[in-house]
């Protein structure tokens, strides 16, 4: 029995296929995480849910912020038409029963696999929350997702502020900054502030920030952390205090690059060239 993590498949469905049988994969036996942001901008969002929700307890997954879109877009709020992609998902039979199973699952995901510790989340951890800050903040989340305000939640949860942490903080703004750390964030200053416009390379940091990764954590923890989210890394974390122990797996498939794997008994990597194009 193997586990395998795989990075954004955003409805290349075909690249998910091949990986799968790159590396043998047996549904009956094997398993299969996801980083997050199952669908959109590829062709087969809709196969990629069903392949996916086909697996059973075999699967495991944390949601994107387009896994969230999705969500946002089936409760008509915000526009189906700009988001092309995702049409043939909501005109599904299924739809209903695809999206309920979509939002069961967890903003982050901890396990421990072949006595390592991993945490799987889609875009970062901020470095001054613990694990188990983590863990206890993306359950608010969840909680809200699976209860009677999810509507509500998901009409709020758009916008970029706040963008720091602060003592005090409560209701719709302290989970609009959870989803926005553990879904989108990317680059963060020294105080922890979100900077969430900028996409590009690492390198290239807005003036006074740098990658979340790149920052010594609060406590030493020997968690390795697998995130998606970051397409422009190509999964390379550089030289940082933590690229032992940080897995970028978003290596842009939906850009006509590759989607990659990887395997957690012993971090090896797989990949398959891009069988879909935007």
């Amino acid at each position: 029995m193997a586990t395998y993590a795989v990075g954004d498949i955003q409805g290349c469905y075909q690249s998910l296929q091949r990986l799968l049988e790159q590396v043998n994969f047996d549904p009956a036996a094997d398993r299969l995480w996801a980083v997050g942001d199952l669908v959109n901008r590829g062709p087969e969002s809709l196969n990629v849910l069903r392949f996916l929700k086909s697996l059973g307890s075999q699967f495991t997954a944390v949601l994107g912020n387009h896994d969230l879109h999705l969500l946002a877009l089936s409760e008509g709020i915000k526009n189906p038409a700009k988001a092309p992609t995702l049409q043939q998902v909501l005109q599904a039979p299924d739809c209903a029963e695809l999206l309920d199973w979509l939002s069961q699952w967890p903003l982050v995901h901890a396990e421990t696999v072949n006595e390592c510790d991993y945490l799987m989340v889609h875009a970062g951890i901020p470095q001054k929350w613990s694990i188990k800050k983590t863990l206890k903040r993306a359950e608010e989340v969840a909680v809200v997702l699976r209860g009677e305000n999810r509507v509500r939640f998901l009409q709020e949860m758009y916008g970029d502020l706040p963008d720091q942490w602060y003592r005090g903080i409560e209701g719709y703004d302290r989970l609009r900054l959870i989803t926005n750390s553990l879904t989108r964030m990317r680059f963060s200053n020294a105080e922890g502030a979100l900077e969430l416009k900028t996409k590009s390379e690492a390198e290239t940091a807005p003036d006074g920030y740098q990658p979340w990764f790149s920052y010594p954590r609060k406590s030493n923890e020997n968690t390795h952390i697998i995130f998606g989210h970051w397409a422009a890394l190509d999964g390379d974390t550089g030289d940082s205090v933590l690229s032992s122990r940080i897995h970028a797996l978003d290596t842009g498939c939906v850009w006509g690059k590759t989607l990659t794997m990887m395997r957690l008994e012993d971090r090896q990597l797989f990949s398959t060239d891009c069988a879909e194009r935007l």
